[in-house]
């Protein structure tokens, strides 16, 4: 790291790095087998309270150490590429479960299906094959599909995402932008891409109170989103008070629009 410094390396460092080697170890034998599983949550109109999609989220429950948190593994999918055979594997389960719900005709049925997407995965050169593949394999209608960019994805040379875009798009599948507001791309960019959908990041919900700052940022960008005719999706409400600041932001943008 330079001249004249003094780097200390003691047990504790090693540990971690043992731990990380053998998560590693564990995550990829983990994905051989197809041990991560999928869990779903609700995507829930504002005023009304349906149920107007669902969103795919992978779960490992380790053979030995139980439940394993996402923070923990997916980082480091990343880092070491397996997030590329996860998002495949997460992928496939989602889709298989969709239809399920279609044939058992219960609430679930014909709904909208959110499956995370990584900057990694959207890069590989047979993405758009891939998807079809899967719908095909599962029989799920591609207009059912929603898959979730970050905005990492729209740092890299603007032309790629936007011909991936394109044709994800021509095949039906839908696009929503992940965790909107805490990343690298600006406003200006939304309208470049055919996107239906961004995703507030819990970080905004979090701090709304009547009257705040956050109450501001997230009604300038209900705003926006309605005038693109672009849909939202709020991540992490958990209290009543959230709730009505966003209802009524909602309400405000709409009528502005």
């Amino acid at each position: 790291l330079g001249r004249e410094r003094a780097e200390l390396f003691d047990d504790s460092l090693r540990e971690r790095v043992k731990a990380r080697l053998h998560l590693e170890n564990e995550l990829r034998r983990a994905l051989e087998r197809e041990e991560l599983t999928t869990a779903y949550q609700p995507i829930v109109e504002l005023q009304g309270g349906t149920v107007a999609g669902i969103e795919a989220l992978v779960r490992w429950n380790h053979e030995r150490d139980g439940p394993i948190p996402p923070d923990r593994f997916i980082g480091l999918a990343e880092e070491t590429g397996l997030i590329v055979p996860l998002g495949w594997q997460v992928l496939r389960q989602a889709c298989r479960q969709a239809v399920r719900w279609d044939a058992e005709g219960g609430p679930l049925a014909g709904l909208p299906l959110s499956v995370n997407f990584s900057a990694r995965q959207f890069m590989h050169a047979d993405l758009v094959a891939s998807v079809e593949r899967i719908l095909a394999d599962t029989g799920l209608p591609a207009d059912r599909l929603v898959l979730e960019i970050t905005e990492s994805v729209l740092m890299e040379d603007a032309a790629a995402p936007a011909t991936t875009f394109k044709a994800l798009r021509r095949r039906g599948v839908k696009l929503a932008l992940d965790d909107f507001g805490t990343g690298y791309s600006s406003l200006s960019s939304l309208p470049r891409y055919p996107l239906q959908q961004v995703k507030l990041d819990r970080e905004f919900v979090a701090g709304l109170a009547a009257g705040g700052r956050e109450e501001a940022i997230v009604g300038a960008m209900l705003a926006m989103a309605r005038a693109l005719d672009i849909d939202v999706v709020a991540e992490g409400i958990e209290t009543a008070a959230q709730l009505d600041v966003l209802t009524a932001a909602w309400v405000d943008a709409s009528t502005s629009a």
